[in-house]
């Protein structure tokens, strides 16, 4: 199955002093990262709301001649198993390019073989679970070493030694 995932990204900005600028400078900024590997990638700026009111805000926040600018990268992810799988591909493949910019997954549509988006009900569910699955792994990361101290000490080995390194200490 193929997908179409939109994920937004953070971008920082210097030296602007109008919201316009800094999205014009964002996107300029991103497209040199993303190009020429990921030239398919799409790059628009982002419309963001008031979490309580819902106004309409910038997509770019100024203080200080400083700006943080929201844009959403999409790109088409093809012959992928699940939209989690999807979701994964499309934040590794953009993530390696935009170093130190935080990205989060917005939207995945399955596509049809036209490329055409499939109508589901489930859209927001989606990005629920792509949510819930990146918290899963973020969990089992955190998880893995523990296990790994725990069974070091079960041994009878010190906590403080590297498992790789206790080779190169008995030699």
């Amino acid at each position: 199955m193929d997908c179409r995932v939109v994920v937004e990204a953070a971008v920082p900005v210097y030296d602007v002093e109008t919201p316009d600028e800094a999205v014009r400078i964002a996107i300029s900024k991103t497209g040199e990262m993303l190009n020429p590997d990921l030239n398919y990638v799409e790059i628009d700026m982002a419309e963001r709301a008031c979490p309580h009111c819902g106004e309409g805000l910038d997509s770019a926040f100024i203080a200080a001649d400083e700006s943080l600018v929201a844009l959403e990268l999409e790109m088409t992810v093809f012959n992928v198993e699940r939209d989690e799988h999807a979701a994964r591909i499309a934040r590794k493949e953009i993530g390696q390019r935009l170093e130190n910019i935080p990205l989060e997954v917005l939207e995945i549509e399955e596509l049809d073989a036209d490329g055409e988006p499939i109508d589901s009900e489930d859209a927001s569910e989606v990005g629920d679970a792509s949510e819930a699955d990146d918290e899963d792994l973020t969990a089992e990361r955190d998880d893995a070493p523990a296990s790994a101290e725990n069974a070091a000490s079960d041994d009878g080995e010190s906590d403080d030694v590297l498992p790789e390194f206790e080779e190169l200490i008995e030699d």
